[in-house]
């Protein structure tokens, strides 16, 4: 699901709002997404897959994780399962959806855990035991789910190394 998008009838241009990606983790209306989406944010609207667009909330955040919960008014939504990252190992299957570029929404892309407890430095200062992937990571799909082969989430999409390619970062969801 899309947080903070803004829609935009050319497919070449990046909107001017903040753009990001979450996961609905109860059906009640709570979402997982990053901290740096939803940072300095005075309106959020959280555009479903089935085209609904909710208002939205920050309940809370976590800067040390760059995590945050944000709530919508709803119930019987659309969530998924939360899995257990404790349990993944290098090579597997990793799978990540987001709405990279805030115009290409409901992106599936796939990959490998590439490695496991990785740090790197952000705007905010340095995170840590991150999951490493190849699957495709953009702009927009940070706080979106990394999924394992079962499609459970046991990771927030969170960074990509800006100075290569293939390589991006995911939070545990433990």
């Amino acid at each position: 699901d899309a947080i903070a998008g803004a829609s935009t009838s050319d497919p070449f241009s990046l909107p001017t709002e903040g753009i990001g990606s979450g996961v609905i983790f109860d059906a009640n209306g709570w979402i997982l997404t990053n901290h740096h989406v939803v940072e300095g944010s005075d309106k959020l609207t959280v555009k479903l897959k089935d085209g609904r667009e909710l208002d939205g909330a920050v309940y809370g955040v976590d800067t040390l994780t760059d995590l945050a919960i944000v709530k919508v008014e709803g119930s019987s939504l659309p969530s998924t399962k939360i899995g257990d990252s404790s349990t993944i190992r290098v090579g597997q299957l990793a799978i990540a959806i987001g709405s990279p570029l805030g115009t290409y929404t409901n992106t599936v892309t796939s990959g490998i855990i590439s490695a496991l407890g990785r740090s790197i430095t952000v705007q905010s200062g340095r995170i840590n035991n991150l999951i490493q992937t190849d699957a495709a990571i953009n702009p927009g799909n940070s706080g979106g789910p990394l999924l394992d082969a079962s499609g459970t989430v046991v990771g927030i999409n969170t960074a990509v190394a800006g100075s290569a390619q293939g390589i991006g970062f995911a939070i545990p969801i433990n």
